[in-house]
């Protein structure tokens, strides 16, 4: 997949992007309003998984992911080397027969933009289009320049957005997640833009704060297997290995996303100190993404607001509160509208399910909400609403009490009604709650002292 930000280069005197420019599977980010005046494409650099800028606009960064790049460890820090297996490749389960219709699935080819497809025409016409100076791809234009206008806005059809600028995902994220792939990173990218645009934020963060927050955004699931950890542990995967079972998930995300920008070395400028910090920054925000510590973190947060000592002109608050923006923006989904919420909730559990299906296949254990025999999409949203977004979202709302925070509880509100009365017409009886969260609040979220 690619993905282009364009963020400010430090130092900027605007440091809060206003844009969001999507390009074939991309997310751009830009700190001008207006729309979007883009380099000379031979001052891109040509490499795979290159993180660039215009040398003519200090303003812009551009970084472009696709797979395949060799990692080069500096400084002491093993980075994941990207393409190196990390996707579950479930045709090893299968037959033969089911090989060769995977491969040929494979190969089946989107339909193209309507954009794409009048260019094609107009080229076997023999009629030349002009190229503009000032995007970064001809689906640029029309309907989704119209949306990219609305890009701030909390009802931002994501889904809508690949459908008009024709996404095309390669190796970094994997178009065979149902969940788990860049229209998500994307999704979590557009999330964060909108809570970076909060007032508390806004007149807090500085120019080094929102280039964090957006690469951790665009990269916090880079390189997703579409499996979950407790599955990488029980297969012996190599990933569960390396990082010894403990957020394996995440430091892969983080080390991939290591590489990436060491490969590229847009960050060679800076001194070897602050790229190092910058590192182990992206990470703790990364890091903090692992559901299994939801309950640590959210318990913090909670004693923060409960004594009312969160100051954002401290560096470690900021950096703090960064990383709970992107714990919110990862587990959105139910704050959106109820059109885009429940085709959220249909792809993870498809993710689920499709793991179930493996892991019952080869008498592996059926992980909790995975069994599609015993569990339903309305019970796994509940549950997932009930223990995971309704404490995180209320904790953030009395930080951040504004409009954005009482549209996504109303949502919440409105979506998690809906799948009840979804519940009662699937049964007359039985409760409300998904056990298998009851199971997942008392194992994997296990209760936390508050901390200080």
């Amino acid at each position: 997949m690619e993905v282009c930000c364009q963020l400010p280069v430090l130092p900027l005197d605007r440091p809060v992007p206003q844009h969001v420019l999507s390009r074939r599977g991309a997310i751009s980010f830009s700190s001008s309003s207006a729309l979007f005046g883009c380099p000379n494409p031979r001052q891109l650099s040509q490499r795979r998984g290159a993180i660039s800028y215009d040398s003519s606009d200090q303003t812009a960064l551009y970084i472009r992911m696709l797979g395949d790049v060799r990692v080069r460890s500096r400084a002491g820090f093993e980075t994941e080397r990207r393409g190196s297996h990390p996707y579950i490749d479930f045709r090893i389960f299968h037959s033969n027969s089911e090989i060769e219709v995977s491969v040929s699935a494979r190969n089946v080819r989107r339909l193209l933009s309507f954009q794409r497809y009048l260019r094609s025409s107009r080229f076997f016409r023999g009629i030349t289009v002009p190229n503009s100076s000032n995007i970064l791809d001809d689906d640029y234009n029309g309907q989704a320049k119209c949306m990219l206008e609305k890009v701030g806005n909390w009802n931002f059809d994501i889904f809508l957005f690949d459908r008009l600028t024709n996404v095309m995902v390669q190796e970094d994220y994997h178009s065979q997640n149902p969940y788990h792939n860049a229209v998500h990173a994307a999704d979590v990218t557009q999330a964060m833009h909108c809570y970076l645009q909060e007032p508390k934020l806004s007149q807090s963060l500085t120019p080094w704060d929102v280039l964090l927050s957006l690469i951790a955004a665009a990269t916090h699931d880079l390189d997703h297997p579409g499996v979950n950890q407790p599955f990488l542990i029980k297969t012996n995967h190599y990933l569960a290995t390396l990082y010894k079972n403990t957020s394996v998930l995440e430091n892969h995300h983080w080390r991939s996303a290591v590489g990436l920008l060491r490969e590229s070395g847009l960050f060679a400028h800076m001194s070897l100190e602050n790229r190092q910090l910058m590192e182990s920054q992206i990470g703790d925000l990364i890091l903090a993404t692992d559901i299994s510590q939801q309950n640590e973190y959210l318990s913090m947060f909670r004693s923060h607001l409960d004594r009312g000592d969160l100051c954002l002109e401290d560096a470690n608050h900021r950096h703090f509160i960064l990383q709970m923006a992107l714990k919110c923006a990862d587990i959105c989904n139910p704050c959106r509208t109820w059109e885009l919420s429940k085709q959220w909730s249909e792809k993870v559990t498809e993710e689920f399910f499709h793991q179930g299906d493996i892991e019952k296949k080869y008498h592996l254990g059926v992980s909790p909400l995975c069994d599609r025999q015993t569990e339903t999409i309305a019970n796994i949203q509940i549950g997932f609403m009930t223990y995971l977004v309704e404490p995180l979202f209320g904790e953030w709302a009395r930080f951040s009490n504004t409009r954005l925070s009482q549209t996504m509880l109303g949502h919440l509100g409105l979506n998690k009604a809906s799948w009840k009365g979804v519940q009662r017409e699937q049964s007359s009886s039985g409760d409300d709650v998904d056990p298998a969260f009851e199971e997942m609040d008392s194992d994997i979220l296990p209760q936390e002292p508050r901390l200080s």
